[in-house]
């Protein structure tokens, strides 16, 4: 059994898709941790938990009072925290990183207020590794308006952002997720990370649902690497496809979200076409995730990385009754641990 690296599950599918008209209620965020805390496959349970930095989980003005019985409350359950979340976007208090001046000054404050969260959690004691995440908090459609300038814009943002993190002793990733301009593609997204050009601060948030629509050319077509109308037939081309992106993407790689996906988008608006996340065990999925973690976690020579401390499980917008019962996160932190074993390392 390999110690490393620790596993996470993430708090915020309680709050994402939830609770607006219409929508399925929130999971609170102490509903999420005990699920979390209360897992358990062969006496292996969950090590900690990734934070969404809004309310009602954790309010992104959060006091220091606020997140010591934040800090106090997850270490009560023997979990600790990992990477959190800033909310960049307009709708959660953020502005594009590509916009006008107020709204970049937007997106930086909410990355100063995150990444000031994430030191005081770690000068709590009850963090000590992950990263801050961020996305470019615009859509492809926009993006598209004017390319070239739109990425050096976001660059520039990311630049200033990486500023600021580095003043708290904080990292940031950047989401790879084909629903944020500039983020939408896989070359379009290390041509971003090579624009803003801080290895050292910002790096590259693989999660494998929504990677694997890079390799699809949802929202890029131009960089698509499977064959186009392909049908799944031929294991070894999802594979090769899968080296390709990840020998563009895994130098750059500080945050890994375990996840299966059916190849299917959703969404709309801002959020346009967004990787469906699946279960684990869910029979429309296209990934063997052990087998296929390890292009993520290992280098081209088969050694492990090494890159980040914790894998994180992301699961958003399943149903409230799914996430409620307790053998779904079991099969989740199963299938996190078959990752472990097979790509793991001990210190």
């Amino acid at each position: 059994m390999n110690a490393f690296p620790k596993l996470h599950n993430a708090a915020w599918p309680g709050v994402v898709g939830k609770g607006s008209p219409g929508a399925e209620p929130i999971i609170e965020l102490d509903t999420m941790i005990d699920l979390t805390a209360k897992a358990s496959v062969n006496g292996v349970k969950f090590d900690g938990v990734d934070l969404f930095l809004f309310a009602p989980h954790v309010d992104i003005d959060s006091s220091d009072d606020d997140l010591k019985k934040l800090a106090d409350k997850v270490r009560a359950r023997g979990l600790i925290i990992g990477s959190v979340v800033a909310p960049v976007w307009p709708p959660t208090g953020g502005g594009s990183a590509m916009g006008d001046d107020s709204e970049r000054k937007k997106f930086l404050e909410q990355v100063r207020k995150g990444c000031r969260i994430a030191k005081r959690l770690r000068e709590l004691g009850a963090r000590s590794y992950g990263i801050v995440r961020i996305d470019s908090a615009c859509g492809p459609g926009d993006w598209l308006k004017n390319p070239e300038d739109s990425q050096k814009r976001i660059a520039e943002t990311f630049r200033q952002a990486c500023d600021i993190a580095k003043d708290f002793g904080e990292r940031l990733a950047a989401e790879g997720e084909i629903c944020w301009g500039g983020m939408h593609s896989w070359r379009r997204m290390v041509q971003l990370l090579e624009l803003t050009d801080r290895p050292g601060i910002l790096g590259f948030q693989a999660d494998m649902a929504h990677t694997l629509l890079y390799t699809l050319g949802y929202n890029a077509p131009e960089d698509r690497i499977l064959p186009e109308n392909w049908n799944w037939s031929h294991p070894a081309i999802l594979d090769e496809a899968l080296a390709t992106l990840t020998a563009a993407l895994r130098p750059w790689t500080i945050d890994f979200h375990v996840a299966q996906n059916d190849a299917t988008v959703k969404g709309s608006g801002s959020h346009d076409k967004t990787g469906r996340h699946c279960l684990p065990d869910d029979p429309n999925g296209k990934l063997k995730i052990a087998h296929h973690a390890g292009f993520w976690m290992r280098d081209a020579y088969g050694n492990p990385t090494k890159k980040f401390k914790h894998l994180c499980w992301d699961g958003c917008m399943f149903p409230n009754d799914t996430m409620m019962k307790p053998q779904t996160w079991n099969n989740i932190l199963a299938a996190m641990i078959a990752v472990r074993d097979a790509h793991g390392w001990n210190e």
